[in-house]
């Protein structure tokens, strides 16, 4: 490995990637978007919408419903094909009878599969990027009104439903906390996850206005997950999930249907989330979509921290940094 690709793994390691290849190769697609594979259907239009590897659960949410918005102007049938383009969620071996990880966890928009839409006549193919001029909020209007075609597998909703029964949070006064630490501390250009003594006094302070009786915490970071369980473990509850020090969720295959359970975990975390009677958090893809489930009867809690550098190689550092220094020399407040 030369120096400079060295140098560039030190900085750039954390992008996750697919455990499977593509089958049908990106780079050898055409570079129009219309496309014929057979002569069925001819009076329909497909608009396959496709995105490798993706992201996060999330942000391939909001990608998808930014092409419904196109897909329903345009009066087009849209598929998701994240079968042929995996994304980092998808399995070797099929999930629930699928290979589709759209299919993993909600309901396919219409009664067309994959193998009737490649042999079909007329095929618009989506890029695979997202747009500058789309919108990266799911509850504005525009998308909002999509909602209703985003259906979680029942599956998942029925353990959201034995978690809540269990843990009685929907007959509580409950403060949900979405916390993301790891990988936000050194990610550019997004929000700074609060240190856990700026996290205890905001938390601190709004049980004791609002008196709120329980808490459901929710985070990938392990070290906080330990620290706050014990700082509240007569208020806390959480959903046994995965759990690391480092941002290695997506280098680990740790155990059966690793990057499946990745999914399911922050879905079913995130419905719960939308359950607690007030939602604490920072600006990410995870609170944007709780907003989205529950716009109206959610009482909201934003915390901000700043901004991390828009500059790979100082944002690797800067929130450590800040977190020694006292805020009169820039450090955080």
């Amino acid at each position: 490995m030369s120096k400079l690709s060295s140098i560039k793994k030190i900085f750039f390691d954390h992008i996750a990637v697919p455990i499977i290849k593509n089958k049908i190769n990106l780079n050898k697609d055409p570079i129009y978007d219309f496309i014929t594979y057979g002569d069925k259907n001819p009076d329909k239009i497909f608009y396959v919408i496709r995105r490798s590897p993706g992201a996060g659960l999330f942000s391939n949410l909001v990608y998808v419903l930014n092409h419904l918005d196109i897909a329903d102007k345009h009066n087009f049938i849209p598929i998701i094909d994240m079968e042929n383009y995996p994304t980092i969620y998808n399995e070797r071996k099929s999930i629930n009878g699928t290979k589709n990880s759209w299919l993993y966890y909600f309901e396919p928009f219409s009664k067309y599969s994959l193998s009737d839409v490649y042999k079909s006549k007329n095929i618009i193919l989506s890029k695979n990027t997202f747009y500058e001029v789309f919108s990266h909020k799911i509850y504005e209007k525009n998308l909002l009104r999509f909602s209703n075609k985003i259906i979680i597998k029942k599956n998942i909703k029925s353990k959201v439903e034995k978690f809540i029964e269990r843990t009685q949070i929907d007959k509580h006064k409950t403060l949900g906390i979405h916390y993301r630490g790891t990988s936000y501390k050194d990610a550019a250009n997004h929000p700074f996850p609060l240190t856990y003594s700026q996290l205890i006094r905001k938390i601190d302070s709004v049980i004791k206005k609002d008196r709120f009786n329980k808490i459901f915490f929710s985070t990938e970071d392990k070290v906080m997950f330990d620290q706050i369980t014990k700082r509240y473990k007569n208020k806390i509850v959480f959903y046994n999930s995965f759990r690391s020090e480092k941002d290695d969720a997506f280098k680990k295959y740790c155990r059966p249907n690793h990057r499946f359970k990745l999914g399911e975990e922050i879905l079913i975390e995130s419905l719960i989330l939308s359950k607690c009677t007030a939602f604490m958090f920072i600006e990410t893809n995870v609170s944007v979509f709780v907003r989205f489930l529950n716009v109206k009867n959610q009482i909201f809690i934003p915390l901000s921290n700043g901004t991390n550098s828009s500059n790979p190689f100082i944002a690797r550092w800067l929130w450590y940094i800040k977190n020694l220094l006292p805020s009169k020399l820039g450090g955080f407040n």
